[in-house]
């Protein structure tokens, strides 16, 4: 269900496409569809739509995804009507709400179990402060009805177990109980909870699967919700890394937003932030304040502090035992070699280094093509744009470029040259040779400066 405005966000954006560990919360229950091997998911939309569903298009994986619209919203049992007509008779349907994104899949397989093809199956939970929740009403072990908050007596507001959204139900018993829904309550509403009294009514078992996880069941409303539950989900990262082995310097300084996988002995100081796909190989360390996205770190390597990797849809890789940073940038296309040296403000994009080049500071480095043990001076750059279109830089092994030289695309400096510091090199350099293009200094003696003109 992602029908609904979600007024408390105070957001023009709707509230399913607000964004936890940087995924629209719908992405993530999506996600865990797709763990599921479900055969289907059906995203009802209703506030927002065409957003949503823009959003959301081509991102189903191997799920066939549908779209059904609820206009206008009148409760979830509503919600849930318009996708009658798009169920297969033959399915189990699993009931997610698009504002509660962090139920493991694991859970939801258990609910399925549960409802075993023929049972009404209920993700249940008990709170200290049950408020505003729909109470689950029993009779022994048995579940009798589901009272929303609204309509409950003060005997039923006592009940500390509520009904979580969640549910697991043949989609068959579903469609013949939603057809019998009505809205005479409190609110005006059609509950989709009433379906329980339905099911009690036609012997159809209830069965509650209760979880003690408040984060798998917490929806959000707000952005102070919206920031709790991106602490716990981090929270929840930094446990199953530390559990695997890695160092953190502290897990509550620490965002995933994606995928992140560790080798043995890797060390993360505070403050880093892993976007995209991730990997860091054995016995690599990352510096305090890095963003790291779409990059492949290979083992021993040192990412010093406050760098930044962002690789794109290309991706970065960085050799074995390279040093990167501090302050250095990686763009996407950047490849270095084992034992590389990228150090502060050093900028790489689109460019591949070699074994043992190094570019220590001051640099950039754009659509080029670097050697093994190449030394780049100190305010050097490529200039690998024409205003038009992108050329190539092509600096062969042991090449020595000295400090502030441009290098005008496209050029090829020869295996072992050396430019010298200051030059602007607009044509091929050979092998061996020293290639110099500046202006000849002159020396004036005996030179005054000018002086300020008194007024």
């Amino acid at each position: 269900m992602a029908a609904g405005k979600g007024t408390r966000m105070k957001s023009r954006l709707p509230k399913v496409l607000q964004r936890l560990a940087h995924k629209p919360l719908v992405l993530h229950l999506l996600a865990t569809a797709q763990q599921l091997q479900a055969r289907s998911a059906v995203v009802i939309t209703g506030h927002g739509a065409d957003a949503v569903e823009a959003a959301l298009a081509g991102q189903g994986g191997a799920l066939q995804l549908e779209f059904v619209r609820q206009e206008p919203q009148l409760g979830t049992g509503h919600a849930v009507q318009q996708a009658v007509p798009v169920l297969a008779d033959d399915g189990v349907v699993v009931v997610l709400s698009g504002d509660v994104p962090l139920t493991q899949a694991s859970t939801l397989q258990a609910l399925i179990e549960v409802c075993a093809g023929k049972h009404l199956a209920l993700l249940t939970i008990d709170l200290a402060d049950p408020t505003g929740y729909g109470r689950v009403v029993r009779a022994g072990d048995a579940v009798q009805a589901i009272v929303e908050h609204k309509d409950a007596s003060a005997e039923q507001r006592a009940i500390t177990e509520i009904y979580s959204g969640i549910m697991a139900v043949p989609a068959v018993l579903l469609k013949a109980w939603l057809a019998r829904l009505d809205n005479r309550n409190a609110q005006g509403e059609y509950y989709l909870t009433d379906i329980v009294k339905f099911a009690v009514q036609d012997g159809v078992t209830v069965l509650a699967q209760k979880t003690t996880d408040a984060v798998q069941v917490a929806g959000i409303n707000s952005p102070l919700q919206l920031a709790e539950l991106e602490r716990s989900y981090q929270h929840r990262q930094a446990l199953a890394l530390m559990e695997a082995g890695v160092r953190l310097a502290d897990p509550a300084r620490l965002d995933i937003r994606g995928h992140l996988v560790c080798g043995t002995d890797v060390d993360i100081d505070v403050n880093c932030v892993f976007e995209g796909d991730v990997s860091l190989g054995d016995g690599v360390t990352i510096g305090a304040h890095c963003v790291i996205a779409n990059c492949s770190i290979a083992a021993g390597a040192v990412i010093h502090p406050f760098t930044h990797i962002d690789g794109g849809a290309q991706g970065v890789t960085v050799g074995e035992g390279a040093l990167v940073g501090p302050f250095a940038r990686l763009r996407p296309g950047a490849q270095l070699g084992a034992n590389v040296h990228i150090g502060n403000f050093v900028e790489v994009k689109n460019s591949t280094l070699a074994e043992g080049a190094k570019a220590n500071h001051l640099a950039y480095l754009g659509d080029a093509t670097v050697g093994a043990r190449v030394n780049y001076g100190a305010g050097s750059i490529t200039a690998n744009y024409d205003g038009a279109n992108k050329h190539r830089t092509v600096i062969e092994a042991d090449v020595h470029v000295g400090s502030n030289c441009v290098l005008v695309a496209p050029v090829t400096l020869g295996e072992g040259a050396t430019v010298g510091g200051g030059s602007t090199i607009t044509k091929d350099v050979p092998a061996g040779a020293l290639g110099v293009a500046r202006g000849k200094q002159v020396t004036l003696a005996n030179w005054v400066r000018p002086v300020k003109t008194q007024k």
